[in-house]
C-alpha cells in the first residue's frame, strides 16, 4: 500500500517561520545490506510537533539521527528551513538533541550544564547568564541552578537536558526517546509539560518513542513505521480510529483480529455465526480475512444482543480490574478468545464462568486480507 504523505499539514504554531520545517526526499540508509530506512519521503512543517513511532527495528532512531547529523543518509536530501543540510556535521545544523541519556556533566552545577554549549561557542558572559536563566525558567528548574546532577531526580535531570537544549534557541528540537528511563507517573506529567512547552516556544519538536501512549498523547501528527517505510501518516484520531493495514491496526490500541470469512456481498462469518455487511475494509476483501475490532467497542453481557448488533456468545474465563476499566476475556466456539474493555461504571454485572454475548455495531469493525503483509 502506498502512503500519502503529502496530506494536508496543521498551520505553523503562531510566531514560527519557515526556517523550522524539515523535508526528507527520497532518504535511504544502509548498515551492510539491511536497508534502516527505505526511500522515505516527508514533510515537517515549522512550529509543528511530530513523533516517529514504531517497534525497536523500525527506523525511527536512525531517520532522527540523520536529521541531526550524526547519521548521513546512503541517497536523498535532508533539508531545513529549505536549505539543504545533508553532509553537514551536526554543529552546522539548525538542531540540538535531547537523548535517552541526558549525558550531564557530573562536576559543573545545572546552570553550567545548561551553559556549556554557549561558552564552547564563545558567547559574550552577560548573555550566556541571561540565556541560561531564560532556559532553566522555562524548563521549571530555575531554583535549582547551583545544585549538582547527582542531587536530581531522573525528571529533574532530563529538564535540565531540555534546557540545555533549547538555551541554543534551535530551530528544531530532536528527542529520542527522553522519557524512557522514568517511571509512569512522572512520564505522564512530563508528556504534558513538554506539550505545553513545545505550544509556548513554537518550536518544531521531533520526537522518537515506541510508546504508542505517548504518541498519540503528545503529537500533531503521528508516523508510523516499520521495517524502514511509513505504514502510515496522520493525526492521533486517524491513526487510531482508521489504520492503513494490518500492521498499524496490530500496533496501534488493543484489538481483537478474529478469523472470518467474506462473501461475494460483504457479509462476515465468524466461529459458525454470519453477520450482515457493514464492516469498514481498506480494500475490498473476499474469502478468508481479519476482523479487527477494538476491545473498548465490545460489550459483555449475559443479555441478548440488541438488534443491528454483530455478537458472539461465549464462556467468561478472566475479569480483569484495570482501574479505568474492566477486561474481560470471553472464550468462544471454536477457541476463539475476545477481549473486551468497560468503564467501570457501564459494566454489567457479569461474572467468571458466566455464559455471556460479546456484541459491537459493525462500523466499530474494520476487515484486512488475511494474505496481507504487514510491511
Amino acid at each position: 500500500m502506498t502512503i500519502d504523505t503529502q496530506q494536508e499539514k496543521p498551520p505553523a504554531s503562531a510566531g514560527t517561520a519557515e526556517a523550522g520545517s524539515v523535508e526528507l526526499r527520497g532518504v535511504s540508509k544502509l548498515f551492510g545490506t539491511a536497508k534502516a530506512v527505505d526511500d522515505i519521503s516527508l514533510t515537517v512543517e515549522a512550529g509543528e510537533f511530530i513523533s516517529l513511532l514504531g517497534p525497536s527495528g523500525c527506523g525511527k532512531t536512525t531517520l532522527l539521527r540523520m536529521i541531526a547529523g550524526f547519521e548521513h543518509p546512503d541517497a536523498g536530501d535532508i533539508r531545513i528551513g529549505g536549505q539543504s543540510v545533508t553532509g553537514l556535521p551536526p554543529n552546522k545544523r539548525p538542531v540540538n538533541t535531547v537523548f535517552q541519556s541526558y549525558a550531564l556533566f557530573p562536576h559543573m552545577s545545572v546552570a553550567e550544564n545548561v551553559g556549556y554549549g554557549l561558552r564552547q561557542q564563545r558567547v559574550p558572559r552577560a548573555e550566556i547568564s541571561s540565556r541560561v536563566i531564560d532556559a532553566l525558567r522555562m524548563a521549571r528548574m530555575e531554583a535549582f541552578a547551583d545544585r549538582s546532577p547527582g542531587k536530581l531526580s531522573g525528571g529533574q535531570q532530563q529538564r535540565v537536558a531540555l534546557a540545555r537544549a533549547l538555551v541554543n534557541r534551535p530551530k528544531v528540537l530532536l528527542l529520542d526517546e527522553p522519557m524512557s528511563a522514568l517511571d509512569r507517573k512522572l512520564r505522564e506529567e512530563m508528556q504534558l509539560e513538554l506539550t505545553v512547552l513545545q505550544a509556548e516556544l513554537g518550536t518544531t519538536f521531533i520526537f522518537v518513542t515506541h510508546d504508542q501512549e505517548e504518541a498519540l498523547t503528545m503529537s500533531d501528527r503521528i508516523v508510523v513505521l516499520d521495517q524502514g517505510h511509513i505504514q502510515q501518516l496522520g493525526s492521533a484520531e486517524e491513526i487510531y480510529s482508521k489504520p492503513a493495514n494490518l500492521f498499524v491496526a496490530k500496533f496501534i490500541g488493543k484489538r481483537n483480529f478474529l478469523p472470518v470469512e467474506v462473501d461475494s456481498v460483504g457479509a462476515v462469518s465468524l466461529a459458525g455465526t454470519t453477520f450482515g455487511p457493514g464492516h469498514s475494509a481498506v480494500d475490498e476483501v473476499r474469502g478468508k480475512g481479519v476482523l479487527a475490532v477494538r476491545a473498548e467497542d465490545i460489550s459483555v453481557s449475559t443479555a441478548a444482543p440488541q438488534p443491528g448488533q454483530n455478537a458472539v456468545s461465549g464462556k467468561l474465563v478472566d475479569i480483569a480490574y484495570l482501574g479505568e476499566v474492566k477486561q474481560y476475556l470471553v472464550r468462544g466456539a471454536d477457541g476463539v478468545e475476545i477481549l473486551a474493555r468497560t468503564p467501570p461504571s457501564k459494566a454489567e454485572p457479569v461474572d467468571f464462568g458466566d455464559q455471556v454475548w460479546c456484541s459491537w455495531a459493525p462500523p466499530a469493525g474494520q476487515l484486512f486480507r488475511a494474505d496481507e503483509t504487514e510491511a
